[in-house]
């Protein structure tokens, strides 16, 4: 079978259309102040002004609704059978409406939506940077036959898929492959890889941007940020006297003091970390290899020992986490029900917990490093394995400024932590 595509050159892409939008990066530490910063400012805002804002739990967005008190936030609901709730976003849209929802239905955006944004005066608040490419799973045969009956196209020199709106194969069971190559978010790569992109042009429908989140220099988001040229500007949030908040250009802020923050993170230090010397111990291949079987059983015990043993919390103070395939093989006693997903970010639902296991050593896809490098893009893999794990560390306790035990058998991702704590940004 021949290759559909014999010899690709990959550039960054430029946009169709001048960016006109503002984009705000609200880069600051957690507990800094940025939700509160946002509730202020919507309160205070024209009420001429619509905004969307966008976090990644349902549950977060009811501190939202309760904290601004002039504006009347709805949440998209599913209305009926043929009515989900991307429908009642639109129709929220339509009539004006302040609306806080979810990570989740945002990334649905299609090319209504954004003309729908577009007609309105909407400003978007992002809680968190979020998922913006994605491997798109299509089995290659299945690709190959879009592509040998015209219905896909691949340019030779982005690798962008574009969709034959004239071949006879308009109706098929790859509609989705179908949407996201009609509004241009669809790329082949390396011959064998698809990637999905969210749509730029959705941040670029709105009268503002603001991203509220911390470390976005080593994001997936500002990698595709960069991808496309969108330009932005970095703030800070900047508590006043007299407890409003204000936003401050990045560069002015003062250098986090991380000496209040060591002293309440009790990292362990002693065997049981012997497991994890290995630079690849506990990321996602070196899970699925089965020469590390009893290395993974090895693991698990260490887990309940530390638990156990070490700091012999209670089990409903005691949080953990592993790449959630491997949840059967490290659970355990004690610690079983704290299980919080590693890239658990924005929200306040585990701040009692007390004593931590973070059992992940966390690497890029290899597919996504070298998608982003092949466009021009600087990565950094340490520094958004670092980004998770703080975001991770401050679901617990530590974010009311209370100690936390720490355990991370990964030699790699402690030295991460420990050379941040070290750091003054």
């Amino acid at each position: 079978m021949q290759k559909l595509v014999q010899e690709t050159h990959y550039t960054k892409e430029q946009s169709e259309h001048t960016q006109q939008t503002p984009v705000h990066i609200v880069d600051s530490i957690m507990g800094a102040g940025k939700t509160s910063w946002s509730i202020q400012f919507m309160n205070e805002a024209d009420p001429d002004k619509n905004f969307l804002y966008i976090t990644p739990l349902l549950s977060e967005t009811q501190r939202v609704k309760e904290g601004v008190t002039n504006r009347k936030f709805a949440t998209p609901v599913p209305k009926g059978k043929n009515k989900g709730k991307f429908i009642n976003l639109k129709e929220l849209i339509v009539n004006d409406r302040d609306i806080a929802s979810t990570h989740a239905l945002f990334q649905k955006a299609d090319e209504e939506l954004i003309d729908l944004i577009k007609a309105g005066n909407y400003t978007l608040i992002l809680d968190e940077a979020m998922e913006v490419v994605e491997e798109c799973k299509l089995l290659k045969d299945d690709f190959q036959w879009l592509y040998d009956s015209g219905m896909v196209k691949v340019d030779k020199d982005t690798g962008l898929i574009s969709w034959n709106r004239e071949g006879k194969y308009q109706d098929t069971r790859y509609k989705d492959i179908k949407t996201l190559a009609e509004s241009e978010n669809l790329y082949f790569f390396e011959n064998k890889v698809l990637f999905w992109t969210f749509p730029i042009s959705v941040f670029k429908a709105f009268k503002e941007v603001y991203v509220m989140t911390y470390l976005f220099q080593c994001q997936q988001q500002k990698y595709y940020y960069d991808m496309y040229n969108l330009e932005y500007s970095y703030k800070a949030v900047q508590k006043l006297p007299t407890g409003e908040y204000t936003l401050i250009n990045h560069k002015n802020k003062e250098p986090y003091d991380k000496t209040a923050i060591k002293s309440l993170i009790n990292i362990y230090e002693g065997k049981l970390n012997n497991i994890g010397d290995d630079k690849t111990a506990f990321s996602k291949s070196w899970s699925g290899k089965k020469q590390n079987k009893h290395l993974i059983e090895k693991l698990q015990k260490n887990i309940t020992t530390y638990f156990k043993n070490n700091v012999k919390t209670p089990t409903e103070l005691n949080m953990w986490t592993c790449y959630k395939a491997y949840v059967p093989k490290l659970k355990g006693k004690g610690y079983t029900k704290g299980f919080i997903a590693c890239n658990a970010r924005a929200t306040n639902a585990f701040k009692e917990k007390e004593s931590l296991a973070y059992t992940v050593n966390r690497f890029m896809n290899p597919y996504e490093k070298k998608f982003f490098i092949s466009k021009g893009v600087e990565v950094n893999e340490d520094m958004c394995a670092l980004s998770e794990l703080i975001q991770w560390i401050w679901r617990s306790q530590i974010r009311d400024g209370k100690p936390i035990n720490l355990y991370i058998p990964s030699k790699r991702m402690r030295t991460l932590l420990k050379d941040y704590l070290e750091s003054e940004w």
